[in-house]
C-alpha cells in the first residue's frame, strides 16, 4: 500500500506547501484537491496552467501522484478533470455520490450517473472511484453493493473511507471485507462518535478517534490491496500551518505503524 495524502489538508496554503510537508512528513504520494471552496489547488478551469507545476512539484518532492478528489458528477466538470489526469499522470479521480438517503430514484440517478461517467473514464483510461458518503445516496454497505452489482466497467472501483461507514452505524472492518473485491482507493481518517459530520479536523488524525484502524488496514493487507491510502482531513482550511504539519505527521505514523501491525510493511 502507499501512504498519502489529499492536499486539502494543506487547503488553507498553495500547492508547494502541501507537497514541501507531506514529503518531510514521509508520505509516498499525494492525493491531488480539486475541491472547490477548500482549496485552491488543481483548479480545472486553469488545468492546463497547472499541470506542468503539479508534475514539477511531483518529481522536486518525491512524491507519487496518487489520486484527484473531484466531488462533482458534472459531466463537463469530469470530463475536465479526466482531461487533466491524463496530461498531470494521474491514474483515480475520485468523487461523490450525492443524492438523498434512502430515497430509491435518488440511487438510480446516481447508478445512472457514475455508470456513464465509467464509461468516460474508459475512454481516457483513468479509474473512477465513488465512496459512501454519510447522508448521500450511496451511504453504507447495502448501497455500496448495489452500486458494485449495477456498474461492471473495470474502471470503475469503490473508494473506501471508515469514518463515513462509522457514522452510518456500521463496522468499518466487517464494511470493508464485504466490498473488498472492488475497493480500488482508500480514503483514510479517524472519527469520535458517528455524528453526521466527520469532527474537528485534529479529531479526524488516525489513532485519536474510536475507529479501529488497525484492523481495517489488516483487512486490506489479507486480501492483497496494494493502492493508495491517503489521508484526507477536511476543515482544517484556516488552521495556522504547523498545525496542518502535525496532523499528517502524526496521522502518517499512525498509517505506518497498522502497516507493520500487520506485516504489510
Amino acid at each position: 500500500m502507499k501512504l498519502g495524502a489529499n492536499s486539502v489538508l494543506f487547503g488553507g496554503y498553495d500547492m508547494e506547501t502541501a507537497f514541501k510537508y507531506l514529503a518531510l512528513a514521509g508520505y509516498d504520494g499525494i492525493e491531488i484537491s480539486a475541491i472547490e471552496r477548500m482549496s485552491e489547488h488543481l483548479v480545472l478551469e486553469r488545468w492546463r496552467e497547472l499541470a506542468p507545476q503539479i508534475k514539477e512539484l511531483s518529481q522536486r518532492y518525491g512524491l507519487e501522484l496518487l489520486a484527484m478528489e473531484q466531488p462533482s458528477r458534472d459531466k463537463a466538470k469530469m470530463e475536465q478533470a479526466m482531461q487533466a489526469a491524463v496530461e498531470i499522470g494521474i491514474p483515480i479521480i475520485n468523487c461523490g455520490p450525492g443524492g438523498k438517503t434512502d430515497d430509491e430514484a435518488s440511487l438510480q440517478q446516481t447508478i445512472d450517473e457514475l455508470g456513464e461517467l465509467a464509461l468516460m473514464a474508459e475512454r481516457y483510461g483513468v479509474t473512477l472511484c465513488v465512496k459512501a458518503h454519510v447522508g448521500a445516496s450511496v451511504y453504507n454497505t447495502p448501497t455500496t453493493l448495489k452500486v458494485m452489482e449495477a456498474i461492471s466497467s473495470p474502471a470503475f472501483g469503490i473508494d473506501m473511507d471508515p469514518s463515513h461507514i462509522y457514522r452510518a452505524g456500521e463496522d468499518p472492518v466487517e464494511a470493508i471485507a464485504a466490498v473488498i473485491s472492488r475497493v480500488k482507493h482508500v480514503h483514510i481518517r479517524d472519527c469520535k462518535g458517528r455524528q453526521q459530520g466527520p469532527g474537528k479536523p485534529e479529531m479526524q488524525v488516525n489513532g485519536r478517534g474510536d475507529i479501529d484502524l488497525v484492523g481495517y488496514i489488516r483487512v486490506l493487507h489479507e486480501n492483497g490491496y496494494t493502492g493508495p491510502l491517503n489521508l484526507e482531513i477536511i476543515g482544517a482550511k484556516e488552521y495556522p500551518l504547523e498545525h496542518c504539519c502535525i496532523m499528517a505527521a502524526e496521522a502518517r505514523g499512525h498509517m505506518q505503524a497498522c502497516l507493520q501491525a500487520c506485516g504489510a510493511r
